[in-house]
C-alpha cells in the first residue's frame, strides 16, 4: 500500500479534537465561534492538501505513515482511497460553512465544541475502511446529538430507540459476518442485519421517523451535520456492497427509490421549511443508494458524483433556511413572507443550492443525475423513469418554498436582515464550487468513474460465479 508524504489523515482527525478541547479549556462566549471557524479552516485545509498529496500518487488508496504518530493510530487503521478521498474535503466544508453561519446568539444552543467532535468522527469514519473501528465510529458519531437534546431538555425517546437499534445491528452483525465466508451463502443473515442498520442510518422508508424527529427538536444546524456528509451511505458501501448478492441491492434499491419517490411527494404537501428540507434531503439522499445499489460503472459514477453534490448543495440549502429563521424565527410555507427585496442575496442562494440539488443545468448535480438515470434506465427502465418523477417533485417544493419566503407582500422590520461578512463568504464558497463543478465537471467524473470500476472489481473478487449486471437491449428499429 502507499504512503502519503504527511501524516495529513491523523492530522485531519486530531485538529478539530484539539480545538474542542481548546474550547472547553480556554473559549469564552464572546470567541466560541472565531476559534470554532479558525480550527475548521485549519481542517479543511488539510484535507485538501491530503487529497492533492493522493491525486499527486496515482494510487488508489494510500495510508499515513509517520513514526511520531504511530504510537496514537496504527498504520492500517485509517486509510484514504480513490471512494473516499473526495468526501474528506466535502465534510470537512459542510462543517465549515455551517459554523460560519452559526449567528453569536444561537451559539449557547448550537455547540461549537460538540460539531467539532463530530467533525473528528466524522472524519475518522470515513478515512476507515470496514473493520471494528469503523463500528465504533459509526455508533459514536451518534452521541453528539443526543447530548445535545439531552442539553436542551428534548424528548430523545424515537432517537434514542432507533440509534439503539442501530447500533445493536451494526455490532452483531459486522461479529457475525467475521466469523462466516463472505463469498458462500452464510453471510445473508449478518447481510442482512448489517443492510438494515445502513437503511436505519441512512433514513430509508419506513425507517424515516428518526430523521424528521431530529430536525424538529435539535438545532438546525446540528440536524444539518448529521445528516447531510451521508455517513449512512458510507455505511452500505463499506460494509453491504461488497459482501451483498445483486438480488440483495436490488432490494435495497427498490427500498431507496421507494423513499426518493414518497420523501419527495412529502415535500410537495409540508407547511414547515423544516420538514420540508427533510423530505428533500430524504429524496436526494435516497437516491445516491439507487445509484450504488446499480452495481455498475455508470450508475456506481452517478451516485458519487450525487453524493458530493446533493451533501454540497442540500448543505447550502439548509444553512440558508437556517439564517433566515435565526432572523424571523420557525419558517412557515403556509404564508407568503416577501423577504426577497430585505435578503436578495439569501434569495439567489436558495434557489442555487435548491436547483443544484436536484441536477439543474450548469450546477454540480446536473451531470451526477444524468449519469444516474443513464445507469439506471439502462438496467431498470422502470427505475430510470421513477428517479426523474423524484427529481421533479424534489424541484417543485424548491420552487414552491421559494415562492412562499421570498414573494408576496413585503414585510419590513426594524432589525437588519442582510447577510453577515461570515455568511456572505459561505455563500460565495458553495456558489463558486456548485457552479463551477457544473462548468467544468469532468476532473471529478473523471476520478468518480474509476473508482466505480475498481469498486466492481471488488465485488467480483467475492462474487467470481456471479454474471454481472448488463444494460437492457433495445431494437434500434422499434
Amino acid at each position: 500500500m502507499s504512503e502519503l508524504h504527511f501524516p495529513w489523515i491523523e492530522l485531519s482527525i486530531l485538529v478539530p479534537l484539539l480545538g474542542a478541547i481548546w474550547l472547553q479549556v480556554f473559549g469564552s462566549s464572546e470567541n466560541t465561534l472565531k476559534h470554532a471557524i479558525f480550527f475548521c479552516v485549519v481542517t479543511l485545509g488539510l484535507t485538501l492538501v491530503e487529497l492533492a498529496d493522493f491525486i499527486s500518487m496515482g494510487s488508489f488508496e494510500a495510508h499515513d505513515h509517520w513514526p511520531f504518530v504511530d504510537w496514537i493510530f496504527p498504520p492500517d487503521v485509517f486509510v484514504v482511497d480513490e471512494l473516499s478521498a473526495y468526501q474528506l474535503p466535502l465534510a470537512a466544508l459542510i462543517f465549515l460553512v455551517t459554523v460560519m453561519s452559526t449567528l453569536r446568539t444561537k451559539a449557547p444552543r448550537f455547540s461549537p465544541k460538540l460539531a467539532l467532535v463530530s467533525e473528528t468522527l466524522v472524519l475518522a469514519t470515513f478515512s476507515c475502511r470496514a473493520s471494528w473501528a469503523l463500528i465504533a465510529l459509526l455508533i459514536c458519531s451518534t452521541v453528539p446529538p443526543y447530548l445535545e437534546l439531552k442539553a436542551r431538555n428534548r424528548c430523545t425517546r424515537i432517537y434514542a430507540i432507533h440509534m439503539s437499534v442501530f447500533s445493536v445491528l451494526l455490532v452483531s452483525g459486522y461479529a457475525w459476518l467475521t466469523m462466516v465466508d463472505v463469498s458462500g451463502p452464510s453471510v445473508l443473515i449478518p447481510g442482512a442485519l448489517l443492510t438494515a442498520a445502513g437503511l436505519l442510518r441512512s433514513g430509508i422508508f419506513p425507517l424515516h421517523l428518526w430523521m424528521t424527529d431530529l430536525f424538529e427538536k435539535a438545532t438546525f444546524g446540528t440536524a444539518i451535520l448529521f445528516t447531510t456528509p451521508l455517513v449512512g451511505a458510507y455505511a452500505v458501501m463499506r460494509l453491504v456492497i461488497p459482501i451483498a448478492p445483486s438480488w440483495a441491492l436490488q432490494s435495497i434499491a427498490v427500498l431507496s427509490l421507494t423513499t426518493a419517490v414518497y420523501a419527495g411527494a412529502m415535500a410537495l404537501v409540508q407547511k414547515e421549511a423544516r420538514r420540508m428540507f427533510c423530505f428533500l434531503f430524504l429524496s436526494q439522499a435516497s437516491l445516491v443508494l439507487v445509484g450504488l445499489e446499480l452495481v455498475t460503472p455508470i450508475g456506481l459514477t452517478g451516485a458519487l458524483c450525487l453524493w458530493l453534490s446533493v451533501g454540497m448543495s442540500l448543505t447550502g440549502f439548509g444553512i440558508t433556511l437556517r439564517c433566515i429563521e435565526a432572523r424571523i424565527s420557525r419558517i412557515s410555507l403556509a404564508d407568503f413572507h416577501g423577504l426577497y427585496a430585505q435578503m436578495p442575496m439569501f434569495a439567489g442562494f436558495f434557489l442555487l443550492t435548491g436547483l443544484g440539488a436536484i441536477g439543474f443545468p450548469a450546477t454540480i448535480g446536473f451531470v451526477g443525475m444524468e449519469l444516474l438515470i443513464e445507469g439506471a434506465v439502462e438496467v431498470y427502465p422502470l427505475v430510470g423513469t421513477l428517479v426523474v418523477i423524484a427529481a421533479a417533485m424534489c424541484g417543485i417544493a424548491v420552487l414552491m418554498a421559494y415562492f412562499r419566503i421570498f414573494t408576496g407582500r413585503e414585510h419590513r422590520t426594524m432589525v437588519p436582515m442582510h447577510a453577515r461578512v461570515t455568511e456572505r463568504i459561505a455563500i460565495l464558497v458553495l456558489t463558486l464550487l456548485i457552479i463551477g463543478g457544473g462548468l467544468y465537471p469532468q476532473p471529478g467524473v473523471a476520478t468518480r468513474y474509476h473508482a466505480a470500476k475498481e469498486l466492481t472489481v471488488q465485488r467480483a473478487k467475492n462474487f467470481p460465479n456471479e454474471e454481472p449486471v448488463t444494460p437492457v437491449k433495445h431494437d434500434p428499429h422499434e
